[in-house]
C-alpha cells in the first residue's frame, strides 16, 4: 500500500483517519476536507480515488508517469498542479515529481522520486489549526512552498563547491577533475533553471489568475512562495554566470602564468645569449686575435661578460621580467 497518510480535517482539526477504499462524506463547510498522500502508487489505488473524488482520467495518467514539467490544469471544479522538486544525490542533482489533486474538499498528493516527505509539513500544519482551517487552498500553498524551499540548499551547496574552486583557481592552475567538476556543475545548473522557470509560472497563475478552489483571500500566500522561486531563479542565474567567471578566470590566470613564464624563459635567454655569444668568438680560433696576445685580455673578456648580464639582469628585473 503506498498510502502514506489519509486525515480528514474539520476547522483546522484533524477528525480522523479515512480509508481510500470508502467514500468519505464531507459537508458544505469549506474547512473540512481530507488530505491524502500517497508515494508511487499503483495504478489500481490512483483508479480508485479517480473513481471515489472524480479526478480527470488525463490528470490521473499525468499522475501515473511522472515526466511532466510543472503546470496548472483546471478541469471543471478541480484544479490538479505538478511541482518539480529537487535534491542532491552525491554530486548531481535528482529530480522528482509531486502531483497534487486539489477539490474543494479534498487535497490528494502523489510523489515519484521525492527525497522529502510531507510528514513534516502535516505537523506544522496541524500545529497552525487557525490558518488550516482555510482550506484546501492554504495546504496547496504549504506543499508547493515546502518543495520550493527544498531548493535553496541545492543552491547553497553549488554555491560553496564553486567558491572554493575559485579560491583555488586563484593561487594555482585548476586541475583536470577540478575543471570536469565545473563543467558537470554547469550543466546541473542548466537543467536546474528548466524546472525553476515553469515553477515559476505554476506560482504566478496560483497567485494571479481566478482558480477553482482557491480563494482570493488565499492569493498573498502563493505571491509569497512566487518571490521565493524567484529569488531562487535570480541566485541559480547568478551561480551560472559564477561558474562562467570561473572558467574566465582560470584561463586568463593561466595565460598571466604561462605569460611570466614566458618573459622568465626569455629574459635568462637574452642574458646567457651574452657569454654564449662572445664565447663563440673565441671558439673560432681566429690566428690574429688582439686579446689573445694582451697580458689581461681573459679578465677583461670575464669581466665585460659580467657586466653586460649583470646590466641585462637589473634591466630585467626592474620589467618585472624576473
Amino acid at each position: 500500500m503506498s498510502v502514506v497518510a489519509a486525515y480528514q480535517y474539520r476547522d483546522g482539526q484533524r477528525v480522523g483517519e479515512i480509508s481510500i477504499d470508502q467514500p468519505v462524506p464531507c459537508g458544505d463547510n469549506p474547512s473540512e476536507f481530507v488530505w491524502i498522500g500517497l508515494l508511487e502508487p499503483a495504478d489500481e489505488e490512483l483508479l480508485k480515488l479517480q473513481e471515489q473524488f472524480g479526478l480527470h482520467p488525463l490528470a490521473v495518467e499525468d499522475a501515473l508517469k511522472a515526466h511532466q514539467l510543472p503546470k496548472v490544469d483546471v478541469y471543471g471544479d478541480q484544479l490538479f498542479v505538478i511541482a518539480r522538486t529537487a535534491h542532491r544525490d552525491a554530486d548531481k542533482i535528482a529530480y522528482g515529481e509531486t502531483s497534487i489533486f486539489v477539490g474543494r474538499h479534498h487535497i490528494i498528493t502523489v510523489r515519484h522520486g521525492s527525497a522529502r516527505a510531507h510528514s513534516d509539513l502535516r505537523v506544522h500544519l496541524e500545529a497552525s489549526p487557525v490558518l488550516l482551517r482555510h482550506g484546501v487552498d492554504y495546504v496547496l500553498h504549504a506543499i508547493i512552498d515546502f518543495i520550493v524551499d527544498g531548493y535553496l540548499p541545492i543552491v547553497d551547496a553549488i554555491e560553496e563547491e564553486v567558491l572554493q574552486i575559485e579560491q583555488r583557481a586563484m593561487h594555482s592552475s585548476l586541475q583536470m577533475e577540478e575543471t570536469a567538476r565545473l563543467f558537470s556543475q554547469r550543466r546541473e545548473v542548466i537543467r536546474f533553471q528548466r524546472i525553476i522557470g515553469p515553477m515559476g509560472e505554476v506560482a504566478n497563475k496560483l497567485a494571479n489568475l481566478d482558480m477553482p478552489c482557491i480563494d482570493r483571500e488565499a492569493r498573498p500566500y502563493f505571491r509569497d512562495v512566487l518571490d521565493h522561486v524567484r529569488r531562487v531563479e535570480n541566485m541559480v542565474g547568478g551561480l551560472r554566470e559564477a561558474l562562467t567567471s570561473v572558467f574566465e578566470v582560470s584561463a586568463l590566470l593561466e595565460q598571466q602564468r604561462q605569460g611570466g613564464i614566458t618573459r622568465q624563459l626569455a629574459a635568462w635567454a637574452a642574458i646567457l645569449a651574452v657569454p654564449t655569444a662572445i664565447a663563440g668568438i673565441y671558439g673560432m680560433n681566429f690566428k690574429y686575435m688582439p686579446e689573445l696576445d694582451m697580458r689581461y685580455g681573459y679578465p677583461t673578456v670575464i669581466a665585460v661578460i659580467a657586466t653586460l648580464c649583470t646590466g641585462l639582469f637589473v634591466r630585467f628585473k626592474r620589467a618585472h621580467w624576473l
